[in-house]
């Protein structure tokens, strides 16, 4: 990914050329599901450090998946919050059966 997309619409199908393996999606889902639950009990338990377990966890995953499975560098490096954006919309639409694992 070269120059920054004018907006999310243009950016997400190139986050889904960079996504198009099976194990990078698994551990992207896994990771962003521990995030969630992380999350949940940070907010339950009034615990911080749970909220930053579940990002260290989820962009551990997710770089794992690029590095050694896409073989790719993740799009967080050059445009961050497009990519936390892709990451959960991917979530969803996995979820909802509109992508493929």
């Amino acid at each position: 990914m070269s120059a920054l997309p004018l907006t999310f619409a243009e950016f997400y199908p190139r986050y889904l050329r960079d996504h198009q393996r099976r194990g990078t999606r698994m551990l992207h889902f896994i990771g962003t599901s521990l995030f969630l639950v992380a999350a949940v009990l940070a907010l339950v338990f009034l615990r911080p450090v749970l909220l930053a377990w579940g990002i260290g966890v989820a962009y551990g995953l997710a770089w794992v998946g690029h590095f050694f499975v896409e073989h790719n560098r993740p799009a967080t490096f050059q445009h961050p919050w497009f990519s936390l954006r892709g990451d959960f919309k991917l979530y969803v639409d996995l979820l909802r059966g509109r992508e493929k694992f």
